[in-house]
């Protein structure tokens, strides 16, 4: 597999009132870097976010901001206002409902949302919900990196990981970096806030570079002060069904979450504070699901 530049699509998010993200991944030949199935970019914007509550099976969401504040409450209680360097990490298991609100109309808000898929020995356990205010950071000459998920050269992220993976906010000064990757894992190289050229290619703003395993590192030529993420871990192997809020094995699966959330089942609970209103789920296409497939020359 080789190196791949993926420009962002713009998508309208449902729940989101007017707000549109621009979506990296998953994207037609590439579901998947290491077990990271989804990734969105919202802002930098001055719109509210209003996310009723929704279901999620199967997988981690990673709230990560650089700007602005974010209320996540959840069907377990949890209840936690996010700001720029804090980890909002909810990890569904067989299932768990939340909402995210911005709190702060007058400030600019941006961030990321990651699903990470989890492997067959966590998906169908209790949910379980992190956030984590202080993250250990690791310096190196030009450029520092925030660590908040799993570990990167030698620094290790609180957050609970179920599989190997990196996700790192590293800010880079103007001229060129050799970041380091771990060769065991393939990569995704966000360029969040400017244009570079990442091994000779230029990658514009909000595109993601792919880098396949084996690679040892990657030279970033940052134009000014700028901001990359980099987030990876070990190729997935297995199928892996991603539909609506729901990450599953097989159509079946993916059924039954719906059934169970259009019906109010006890399995996803309920999220105290929206009077009852929730986000409907869409109905099922009119053919089975299948497992995406990695086309990637």
């Amino acid at each position: 597999m080789t190196d791949q530049t993926i420009e962002p699509r713009s998508v309208p998010l449902g729940g989101l009132r007017g707000l549109e993200v621009d979506r990296t991944l998953p994207v037609m030949g590439l579901p998947t870097i290491g077990p990271w199935c989804f990734l969105d970019q919202f802002g930098p914007t001055f719109q509210s976010m209003e996310v009723l509550p929704h279901p999620h099976t199967g997988l981690q969401t990673v709230s990560w901001l650089f700007s602005g504040e974010i209320e996540h409450r959840d069907s377990l209680g949890n209840v936690a206002k996010i700001k720029r360097g804090q980890l909002s990490l909810m990890t569904a298991g067989d299932g768990i409902s939340h909402s995210e609100f911005s709190l702060d109309s007058f400030r600019s808000m941006h961030g990321l949302q990651f699903w990470i898929a989890l492997p067959e020995t966590r998906r169908h356990l209790e949910p379980a919900y992190q956030f984590i205010e202080e993250l250990p950071i690791t310096r190196q000459r030009g450029w520092e990196a925030t660590v908040f998920m799993g570990e990167y050269q030698g620094t290790s992220s609180p957050a609970e990981v179920y599989s190997p993976i990196v996700g790192a906010q590293i800010d880079c000064g103007v001229g060129r970096h050799r970041i380091p990757l771990n060769p065991d894992f393939e990569h995704g190289v966000l360029a969040v806030d400017t244009s570079m050229d990442v091994d000779g290619l230029r990658v514009s703003k909000r595109a993601l570079r792919f880098v396949p395993k084996g690679r040892d590192f990657v030279e970033v030529d940052a134009p000014a002060r700028s901001t990359i993420v980099l987030f990876g871990g070990e190729p997935w192997e297995d199928p892996l069904i991603v539909w609506w809020n729901f990450v599953g094995r097989t159509h079946d699966e993916i059924a039954e979450a719906r059934h169970d959330w259009a019906t109010a089942a006890p399995r996803f609970g309920s999220v105290e504070g929206h009077d009852g209103y929730v986000i409907p789920a869409p109905p099922l296409p009119p053919v089975r699901l299948k497992p995406r497939k990695r086309r990637l020359p």
